[in-house]
């Protein structure tokens, strides 16, 4: 039997946390690279990377993982991507695919394409997956099955290259769309960007009240407030760059907001139930459809495990008596 040829020679990921081991994991997986050099900023996340085995070299410095690679992913946040572009631009090879994998795309391509050679293919690229936990440990290889990666190419970009790079992510299980980077801000200024803005301005309120005890809030965290808590819970100096580089976006997507929260605070105000009843049924049908293109799960709680029901005997002023 013959072996299936791989998409891409050699790999080189700037940044292993979340994202880039998974990338790391799954293109290991499915033999998408022949090999995988992987580097890091911190000298401990280098050692953690080597220990797991998910690279099959680790370097020093980002210059030295970009020697020979075709196809180059940065996984860093979107702050600091200007810089490692500078830094790696006159060690790229001829021909190399350059990507990354932050969640806005007009900052990179402004901060990446001016320190790139003529002789490589800019994609920027955004995988729209991640949990709450970061770091090394933290990836695994199923992580963007089923999700969508988003592929934001230049005007001129060669399409041949975006393409290669699109059977790339479907290899690792994701779907791709393409748009235009500024486009593409606008869209997660509503579906990621604002919610994670929510979701940390409610745990602080929490964190804030005076009349409810911290212990309280942790005790008797509901469903949505613990959601919320999760979201809250993602790297804060990726989110602090994303809401910096799509500060536009954001803000056209906060000001909305606002209006709308407006309406519900005057419809609470007035009584207005029909107003409330029918702004919650057109809500609720977009987590249907959240559900039904297979974003999420339809079980119950949010599939969440449960424990059993204790076996233990019922409390004695209640137990049978004994004969």
């Amino acid at each position: 039997m013959s072996k299936i040829p791989t998409l891409f020679n050699r790999l080189a990921l700037i940044g292993t946390g979340l994202i880039g081991s998974s990338i790391a994991r799954a293109a290991k997986a499915q033999g998408a690279t022949g090999s995988i050099v992987a580097t890091a900023r911190s000298p401990a996340t280098r050692k953690r990377v080597a220990e797991l085995g998910i690279a099959d070299q680790v370097v020093e410095t980002n210059a030295a993982a970009v020697e020979g690679a075709d196809l180059v992913i940065v996984s860093i946040p979107v702050g600091a991507c200007g810089a490692v572009a500078k830094e790696i631009g006159p060690h790229l090879k001829p021909g190399a695919i350059v990507s990354d994998a932050g969640s806005v795309k007009g900052s990179v391509v402004r901060d990446m394409a001016p320190h790139l050679p003529k002789h490589v293919h800019f994609v920027p690229a955004h995988p729209v997956a991640g949990t709450e936990y970061s770091g090394p440990d933290a990836g695994f290889a199923e992580l963007f099955v089923n999700r969508w990666c988003i592929l934001t190419p230049p005007a001129g970009t060669d399409p041949k290259a975006v393409e290669k790079l699109a059977a790339f992510w479907r290899l690792l299980g994701a779907n791709v769309e393409t748009m235009a980077p500024d486009h593409h801000d606008l869209v997660l200024a509503v579906t990621s960007h604002l919610p994670h803005l929510i979701a940390y301005t409610i745990v602080g309120t929490a964190d804030e009240l005076e009349t409810v005890t911290r212990s309280e809030v942790l005790k008797f965290s509901a469903g949505g407030f613990r959601d919320f808590t999760r979201i809250a819970a993602s790297d804060p100096t990726m989110w602090r760059d994303v809401f910096l580089a799509n500060k536009d976006a954001v803000l056209e997507m906060l000001g909305r907001f606002n209006e709308d929260i407006s309406a519900l605070t005057k419809a609470i105000r007035r009584d207005d139930g029909q107003a409330l009843h029918e702004h919650f049924a057109r809500t609720r049908a977009i987590r249907k459809g959240i559900v039904d293109i297979g974003q999420d799960s339809a079980a119950p709680d949010f599939g969440r495990p449960h424990p059993d029901l204790p076996h233990s005997a019922l409390p004695k002023p209640y137990a049978a008596e004994e004969d």
